[in-house]
């Protein structure tokens, strides 16, 4: 799948499950709840030692229905391993330079996480698909996509952390691109995951239908 086919099927989705797992038999139960619910973007942390093999293993039994990236990547030798692991997409809670490279290199979407237009603004200087609302987005709740997009309507914001049942439709309305949650999808039985993906989706799908 080229950069640009899995830029669009990100944003298509608008949800991303934020994965941390010891092992890959958990990942599949994660993985398996998220697209029974319609929710088929995992970002797997490398907050844990065994990232790339979950990715390699998901990569393996889901195939193309599955778009499965890396997440926490903080350094180029990182962001190659994961790509070399099956990685689709990197993400990161700060900008590199190094990592960004690499991306490119590999024709790989980027989203590192930026606190200010500064970082923002460099970033996609340097290629970033997409800029990860982190840590801000805890602290401004739903209203930061639109103030990111009011001077810069072009900017791909994907929100990570802040984001629930009661407030998702908020953060679509003013203009965020993705977002990436953690307990409701990867929290419970597979049938539990499933139904919680299936209400975001359905959360998703009637405001963009509005």
């Amino acid at each position: 799948m080229k950069k640009e086919e899995i830029i669009l099927g990100i944003k298509k989705t608008g949800l991303m499950a934020i994965v941390r797992v010891e092992t890959v038999e958990r990942g599949y139960e994660i993985a398996q709840g998220c697209l029974d619910g319609g929710v088929n973007v995992l970002e797997i942390s490398y907050t844990n030692n065994n990232a790339g093999e979950v990715i390699s293993a998901l990569k393996k039994k889901y195939k193309e229905d599955l778009l499965v990236g890396a997440g926490t990547v903080l350094d180029g030798t990182t962001a190659r391993l994961a790509i070399m692991s099956g990685a689709q997409f990197i993400i990161a809670p700060c900008y590199d330079e190094g990592v960004a490279q690499i991306c490119n290199l590999y024709q790989i979407p980027y989203a590192p996480g930026c606190t200010s237009y500064t970082e923002m603004l460099t970033a996609l200087k340097a290629g970033a698909s997409f800029i990860k609302a982190f840590p801000i987005s805890n602290y401004y709740g739903p209203s930061l996509a639109k103030v990111v997009k009011v001077p810069c309507p072009q900017v791909p914001v994907m929100a990570s952390g802040g984001a629930d049942f009661d407030n998702l439709a908020e953060w679509f309305e003013n203009g965020a691109d993705c977002v990436g949650l953690g307990g409701l999808l990867t929290k419970g039985s597979t049938e539990e995951i499933a139904a919680n993906a299936k209400k975001l989706r359905d959360i998703v799908t009637d405001v963009r239908k509005g």
